[in-house]
């Protein structure tokens, strides 16, 4: 049942690349101004303003190329010049009509889903949903200027002065909002929801465990099942968080499904192993500069804190006779696949290889997002030292371990001819249909026979019927202009539409 597939990892960088390009990249550019060459005057609309000194934002460098193009480097991570992937910045000081080219142009990762169209995110001050840029205004492609490294570049139209303008690599979600929400939870004051600080980061941040079972469950003397989840290991992979969320989300609500399986299943979740790499807008490492995921045989306490403490608690539960482990799972995000898609561990016990896909199956009856066909199980060398591989050494016969990952762009579905492309809500839609996959296999394996609800449906967040005013990104039309011609450029407007979808947009189009 083993497969060769390409699992995301950090491998797949630029020869030459590896100290992030010709000058060292060590902070987020700061309100930087950006004004042409010999310029001394007073400072004019038009003259963009840079910043990615927030939290979770990234940005290292800008270089004026011309009065409407712009090459942008991306900050390394911290004590690390492998990984230069995510971005995360703000342009202010616009005018009014002002069309610009913004050039990516250090990626390390030669692959990625902007070839097959894959775009960044934005949004504004006075249009604050996030959405992607349309896949025709963007381009994936190697740079002969730039030592022929992949360069993504993208054409966009300011059209309010006064707003702030934030650019993407993907849906942020950071440390702060990750706290609003468990205080938020907190505050409903939920018999069955338990958040406790299992550690703290090397910069001192939260490590917040959640435990959501019924009080019933936890003093029983019958044996405790356990499923143990973790996200954000590698801190760039946002779209892990809002997955996570959405488990929670359901199993905290009044489902039954959710009311049975809190009866049943004592359910750990870490949903930041990562917080100073998310905080600081690293992609992969910590801020000493580790793959976390590659560290799970021997964490270090001061090095490694959050990683040592979780591996402290799985370790001491599953040494713990009363408690059966039965599922960890570590939710990723991939950059070079589409889908939600698992990876497993290979073993030689063909019945055990068999049981382990069993989940995957279920998960992919009830999630249309999600690919058995790209589920993956494998005992890659390289992987040794990840959760998933290490666990699955660790845990008896009857514990099962994955990798969930999820695309960074979007999901084929059965007859569609091109990805539907992700939105927060679609990632955190597949994080409630994980979490409903357990009742599934639990009933499949006969351990939850009584009171199990007639009718199980899948759980979605009932659409608005009703129409609001809402803000959508409306996109003007671009295409490769041929030599000696301007390119034509993308702008937003407000429009009054139904739902939330890029298509339902009015669009129309302007040459500069």
């Amino acid at each position: 049942m083993e497969r060769k597939m390409e699992e995301n990892n950090d491998r797949d960088v630029e020869p030459g690349s590896e100290t992030g390009g010709e000058d060292a990249l060590v902070g987020n550019v700061n309100k930087l101004t950006v004004s042409p060459p010999g310029y001394n005057g007073p400072l004019r609309k038009g003259h963009l303003i840079f910043d990615a000194c927030f939290e979770s934002g990234n940005l290292g460098r800008v270089d004026y190329i011309s009065d409407f193009e712009f090459d942008l480097f991306i900050r390394p991570d911290t004590c690390n010049p492998r990984f230069r992937v995510w971005f995360n910045f703000t342009v202010e000081n616009v005018r009014e009509t002002q069309r610009v080219i913004f050039n990516v142009v250090n990626f390390s990762k030669t692959k990625s889903l902007y070839r097959d169209g894959m775009s960044p995110v934005v949004k504004s001050t006075s249009r604050p949903k996030w959405q992607r840029l349309p896949p025709k205004n963007v381009y994936y492609y190697r740079c002969p200027d730039h030592r022929r490294n992949y360069v993504m570049s993208f054409a966009f139209c300011f059209d309010r002065e006064d707003d702030v303008y934030q650019f993407a690599y993907c849906y942020p979600y950071t440390y702060t909002r990750l706290q609003h929400y468990l205080s938020s939870l907190e505050r409903r004051n939920l018999p069955y929801l338990q958040r406790e600080q299992l550690g703290l980061s090397v910069q001192q941040r939260q490590l917040d465990l959640l435990t959501i079972t019924n009080s019933d469950n936890v003093s029983s003397e019958r044996e405790k099942k356990l499923v143990f989840l973790t996200a954000r290991v590698h801190p760039g992979e946002s779209p892990a968080s809002f997955i996570c969320q959405g488990v929670i989300d359901f199993l905290v609500s009044q489902h039954p499904v959710a009311q049975i399986l809190r009866d049943h299943v004592i359910f750990k979740i870490v949903p930041m192993l990562n917080p100073d790499g998310v905080y600081l807008g690293n992609y992969r490492c910590s801020l000493m500069g580790f793959d976390l995921n590659r560290h799970w045989q021997d964490p270090s306490p001061w090095a490694h804190p959050t990683l040592h403490a979780v591996k402290q608690l799985i370790v001491q539960m599953n040494q713990d006779p009363s408690v059966s482990l039965e599922f960890y799972i570590d939710v990723h995000s991939h950059s070079t696949m589409l889908n939600g898609f698992m990876y497993g561990n290979v073993f030689e016990d063909e019945e055990r290889v068999q049981r382990q896909a069993v989940f995957p199956r279920l998960l992919c009856q009830n999630a249309p997002d999600f690919s058995f066909s790209n589920t993956s199980f494998n005992r890659d060398k390289v992987k040794a030292g990840t959760g998933r591989r290490f666990l699955g050494g660790l845990l008896d016969d009857t514990s099962y371990c994955y990798t969930l990952e999820v695309s960074f762009y979007g999901y084929m579905t059965a007859g569609s001819t091109a990805p539907v492309p992700y939105s927060e809500e679609m990632y955190m839609k597949l994080g409630r249909n994980v979490a409903r996959t357990f009742l599934d296999y639990y009933k499949l394996n006969n351990l939850i026979k009584e009171n199990r609800p007639t009718n199980i449906q899948r759980w979605d967040v009932p659409e608005r019927q009703k129409q609001d005013r809402e803000q959508h990104w409306c996109w003007q039309g671009h295409r490769r202009q041929e030599k000696g011609e301007e390119p034509k450029f993308w702008t937003l407007v407000e429009t009054q539409t139904k739902d939330d979808s890029l298509d339902s947009a009015l669009m129309r189009n302007t040459s500069p």
